[in-house]
């Protein structure tokens, strides 16, 4: 049943997305709010049918009796429901809970509990199975909804189906509470919880950071329109809304009023950049360090292709450092450029989809030799910087200014300063509100008062003379060696990772003689390169102990060793019998390495480079 709803003016100013959520249905019917594709076949909504499916939620949710500040979970892959049911909880004032798809029931234990969730939504029935072994520890979740189900029959149990349908048969006797709760948010309420996301964490008990209506605000109205972002665009989305750099596009897009397009997996995205065709998107490295080893995977064994492409990558960075330098094109260079686009680049543009204006990469640090090389190709990748406890970005580069190698220069209200160990602190609005139900861990985490403190970041950088900032490591992270060298590990991994053959990698070295790595080779590529070489295996140990994959990482060491200085080179090397994944634990959410783990996990593996 489609709604007319009253209205407020909607404004630049304004101080939560009530005003947003209430004003969807005004916005053109010719922009989609969504696309998302159901079994396979493509499907978008209006900005009304949008808000109509929120608030058919937020009716539901109100059935299930969720008062204001109740917390509501949500363990569930990224997808409409789960910004349906993001919005519903906002638009009712309660706190919503987010949870990978992925964790242990340990960890889903420890959220549900910790946080008090009443109410609890789950994806799958393999979600809900589990569950039911939590069902008895976990005495304050009253309700469970699972969005891919069927009809369920359990006295605290329903389909995704069955809550909006409830929701939607009382919404017309609901809506008057939910528009009063809305507007009261926005009048009064702008300090109130909105969030709490839990820090994926590399050790120890997760920490919950307390997000207002003032820090998503201040996010959303500063870092997006920075970064150029209208009514206009598409974006496509695959980041898990679990993790703040996902969340902000479910705010961002509420608030600007761009369409959004979900990925059907991470598996699918080639194929759903070609079906959206993105303006712009969020990603985190790993999607560009997979892309870019990809291109030149493909170069291989080609001599022909390979000059072409070089030809064309120089004319490309020629044309690069002109603009970061805001300098004129020559007619030649204009010509060539023009010339290597349609011989070349035209391919790369085109897997984006052919219209994207730029990316925005976060979550870890982007090696610059990846953002330099897709710049000559035409794709700009802006890399920011933030923390779950900053609403994510506090620095970003832009369209109009960005500078490789940073992470551009602070946004809207936020201030940087460098401790004397040469940790970033950082001031702002968009700073948490503390951790939840964790004093202790609040005041250790802010310099001075956590209300008006700075926040330690734990990241080392530095401010360059052009205001943008550039980091180096994670301050805990950092490699001492006997000699007294400090060494930044992440730029090592890095540097390695730009090798197709090299997945992931892992420095190890503190307070040793010398540098050693941890390689995970990367078994799409080193499957096929065996097909492509006739290598005979039977088993993935039997193809990575083949001389042939040794010199590879051989290679794939001297390579990077020729970057560094003497002191950080990498001296000897071992291959691992597994890749890192999330799943196996060796990831965060994020796609950062959990490096205390893998210390642990491989002592056996890092000890014997020392023997």
């Amino acid at each position: 049943m489609a709604l007319r709803f009253s209205h407020m003016n909607q404004s630049l100013k304004q101080n939560t997305l009530a005003p947003s959520l209430l004003n969807m249905h005004q916005r053109s019917p010719l922009q989609p709010a969504v696309r998302f594709a159901l079994n396979g076949v493509w499907k978008e909504w209006t900005w009304s049918q949008y808000q109509n499916e929120i608030f058919k939620a937020a009716s539901g949710l109100l059935e299930a009796q969720v008062k204001p500040g109740e917390k509501v979970a949500i363990c569930s892959a990224t997808r409409v429901e789960w910004a349906i049911l993001d919005l519903a909880v906002i638009s009712l004032q309660g706190v919503s809970v987010p949870i990978y798809p992925n964790n242990t029931p340990d960890e889903i234990e420890y959220v549900l509990n910790h946080s008090e969730v009443s109410i609890l939504f789950l994806e799958t029935q393999q979600h809900f199975r589990i569950w039911k072994k939590l069902e008895a520890k976990c005495p304050k979740v009253r309700r469970v909804i699972v969005i891919d189900s069927e009809p369920l029959t359990e006295a605290r149990g329903q389909s995704w189906r069955q809550f909006q349908e409830q929701g939607a048969t009382q919404l017309e006797y609901n809506f008057p509470k939910i528009r009063k709760s809305l507007e009261s948010i926005e009048a009064e309420k702008t300090r109130d919880l909105v969030s709490l996301i839990y820090t994926s964490g590399t050790t120890g008990v997760p920490k919950a950071a307390m997000l207002s209506h003032e820090q998503i605000m201040s996010e959303i109205t500063e870092a997006f329109l920075m970064c150029g972002a209208c009514p206009d665009d598409t974006s496509l989305t695959f980041l898990p809304f679990a993790h703040i750099l996902g969340r902000i596009e479910i705010w961002a897009h509420v608030w600007i009023g761009y369409t959004m397009g979900y990925a059907e997996s991470l598996e699918r995205i080639r194929h759903n950049l070609l079906e959206i065709r993105p303006t712009f998107m969020m990603a985190v490295p790993r999607i560009f360090e997979k892309i870019y080893t990809s291109i030149w995977a493909q170069l291989e064994g080609d001599l022909v292709r390979r000059k072409l492409f070089a030809w064309a990558l120089d004319i490309g960075k020629k044309v690069s450092d002109k603009k970061i330098h805001r300098q004129n094109l020559s007619l030649p260079l204009v010509l060539e450029y023009e010339l290597a686009k349609k011989l070349v680049f035209v391919k790369i543009v085109n897997a984006f989809g052919g219209r994207l204006r730029f990316s925005v990469s976060g979550g870890a640090p982007l090696n610059q030799e990846i953002s330099l090389f897709f710049h000559a190709a035409g794709i700009l990748i802006l890399e920011g910087y933030g923390l779950t406890e900053t609403t994510a970005a506090i620095c970003v580069n832009t369209p109009f200014n960005y500078r490789f190698g940073s992470v551009g220069r602070p946004i809207g209200d936020v201030q940087l300063k460098i401790a004397s160990d040469g940790e970033v602190l950082v001031k702002s609005q968009k700073v948490m509100l503390g951790y939840y139900k964790d004093e202790v861990a609040t005041r250790e985490a802010f310099l001075g008062d956590p209300q008006d403190g700075w926040l330690k970041t734990g990241d080392i950088g530095e401010i360059l003379e052009t205001g943008d900032l550039r980091l180096t490591d994670r301050k805990k992270d950092l490699i001492k060696t006997a000699g007294g060298k400090y060494i930044a590990p992440q730029k090592i991994e890095g540097l390695l990772k730009l090798n197709p053959l090299i997945g992931h990698a892992l420095i190890h070295g503190d307070q040793k003689k010398f540098v050693v790595a941890l390689l995970a080779l990367d078994k799409a590529y080193l499957f096929k390169l065996a097909k492509e070489k006739s290598w005979p295996f039977s088993e993935w140990t039997d193809l990575i102990n083949q001389s042939e994959v040794t010199d590879l990482a051989r290679r794939a060491v001297a390579e990077t060793n020729s970057k560094l200085a003497s002191y950080e080179s990498i001296k000897k090397f071992t291959i691992l019998p597994q890749e890192f994944t999330v799943e196996g634990g060796e990831l965060t959410q994020s796609l950062k390495i959990k490096r205390r783990l893998l210390d642990k996990k491989f002592k056996k593996q890092i000890d014997s480079l020392y023997v």
